[in-house]
Parts: structure tokens; sequence; C-alpha cells
């Protein structure tokens, strides 16, 4: 049913690979969603991810400004509560998180800067990337036109990047950094997952969320909604969680031919999207060319 579409969509939608350092040296791979809107260099995705892009120079700075100070201090008998005192004025403990990088994975060649606009008050955000010289991305997402179409019941699909199975970064103990490189696995599978719409969210005046009844991965934010044409209807950014009231508490079973007791407290992940409406007014309140079916 969504073997074209997912084609179609794939062509626009992209994943950001994020990889993060605590100061106890734990260096953890992460993946985020963006789409693209127009043939400019302009994509959209989740405000929370948009946050990630956003906090890595002022992280990497003040990491630096770290490294600049430690590496100044005396290798004496002193040096060991020199060093404490150097993580207390910068508050690092052991799961502070001190670096990040992000990878916008075939998206431009070159990236001269990133300019963003974040909505005051959803969970989506537009970022234009400039100075490219060359794109990577094929196509630019249609929405749909006609919000009458969105109704409970309606099969829609979702494309995101939720599994982060790329390896292509290492930490490097000449520089105490972490980067990327040329070798490993440099890629993420495309994800795609399918629902029908049980519910719409809003704040009595218009409606802001579409749910769908199956959830959205972690990974998955900032990824497209859309139909079996490849038309896009909003763009998923929150999971719930529905406790459904089956609890089981120290049921006895029979596994492997042993009796044991199980409990279970089950729930239903439910996916939420910002709805098409809400983007384009967004888009249309930057001045942002997207483009609608005919």
């Amino acid at each position: 049913m969504y073997i074209k579409a997912i084609e179609t969509v794939d062509q626009f939608t992209r994943p950001v690979h994020t990889i993060t350092r605590t100061y106890g040296g734990l260096v953890s791979p992460g993946t985020s969603t963006i789409f693209f809107v127009n043939e400019e260099g302009v994509a959209i995705t989740c405000k929370h991810v948009l946050n990630i892009i956003a906090q890595a120079d002022p992280v990497n700075i003040q990491f630096n400004n770290f490294k600049t100070e430690r590496d100044k201090l005396a290798k004496d008998g002193k040096f060991k509560k020199n060093l404490l005192g150097l993580e207390l004025k910068y508050k690092y403990k052991k799961e502070t998180t001190v670096q990040i990088k992000n990878s916008f994975v075939n998206s431009v060649d070159v990236i001269g800067n990133i300019k963003y606009h974040a909505h005051p008050t959803l969970d989506l955000a537009i970022i234009i990337f400039e100075g490219f010289k060359q794109k990577f991305y094929n196509s630019y997402a249609t929405f749909v036109k006609d919000p009458n179409k969105i109704k409970q019941g309606k099969s829609l699909c979702r494309l995101g990047y939720p599994f982060p199975e790329f390896n292509n970064f290492q930490h490097n103990p000449a520089t105490d950094d972490i980067e990327w490189t040329n070798t490993g696995n440099p890629n993420s599978p495309k994800f795609p997952l399918d629902g029908i719409i049980t519910r719409f969210g809003g704040d009595g005046n218009q409606i802001i969320s579409i749910e769908m009844s199956t959830p959205g991965l972690r990974g998955q934010s900032g990824g497209p909604l859309f139909d079996s044409e490849g038309l896009v209807y909003g763009m998923q950014y929150m999971t719930s969680h529905l406790h459904l009231g089956f609890d089981i508490k120290d049921k006895e079973i029979i596994h492997e031919g042993k009796k044991t007791k199980v409990s279970n407290y089950p729930f239903l992940h439910v996916g939420h999207c910002i709805h098409v409406d809400r983007i384009k007014e967004f888009l249309t309140q930057h001045n942002i060319k997207f483009y609608e079916e005919q």
C-alpha cells in the first residue's frame, strides 16, 4: 500500500546523526529526522530536535574552554585537587554532556550557516541551510490541500530513522575530542510505520495534532506523516502511553515446564503528529515557499 509513497517521501526525508559525550567518557549515537519543503534548502523538524542542534555550539565551546584551563594546570601533587576545583567551576559531573556533534546526512554538500525559526507554542521548527552549492535531497514535500481528508480511520504512514546503527565516529585521545570518521557504517536505515487516525488534539479553536493508533518511535521525531500517494498530512513529534487497565499481578503461569508468577501493566502507545495546517501556517508566517497538491 505504501511502497511507492515511501519511495517518494524518501527523496526529501533525511536523518540527523548526533553523537554526544559525557564527562565520564561515554559516547552515544542518536538519530532524528528532518524533511525538506522546497528546493531552497528549507526543512522542518521538531522544536526539541532543533534544541539539540542549537545546544551543540555552546556545549562544545564550554568544553573547549575547560580543556584550555585543564591543560594549563601544573602536573604536580596538587593536580587532582585543582582539577576538582575546575570541575566544580564548570559544574561537570560524570553524566554531564560535554560534547555534541551533529551530521545532516545526505542533505547538502556544504553548510555555511544554519538559520532557524522555533514555533512559540508547538513542537515545530524550521531549519534553513545556507551556503551550500549542491543539494543531496532529490525532491520536497507536497502537502495535502484539503484538511477535510483528515478523518478518523484513515490509514497513514510515518517515515524516520529510529534506530541509530551508524558507527562512523570515535573519541580521539590525542585531541580529547569526538569526531566523525571515514570508516565504519555511516548509515541508519529508514523505518516506516503505518497506523490509522484515532483522535485529534486541539485548544478548542483549532486542531493542532493528529493521533495515530501506533507509536512514533524515538528517532522518527520530525519525520513526515503521509498517505499512500506520498502527500504529507503532518509531522511526528510525540508518543503518549495510555494505560489500558488490563493489569495482571502475580498471575501463576507455566513457562518452560515450571510454574512462575508474572505481572503485567499494559499500555497502548499512540503517536502524535503536528497537523498539516499548522505547518503551512508557520511556513507562511515566515514567507517560506512550500507546495500543495494541485
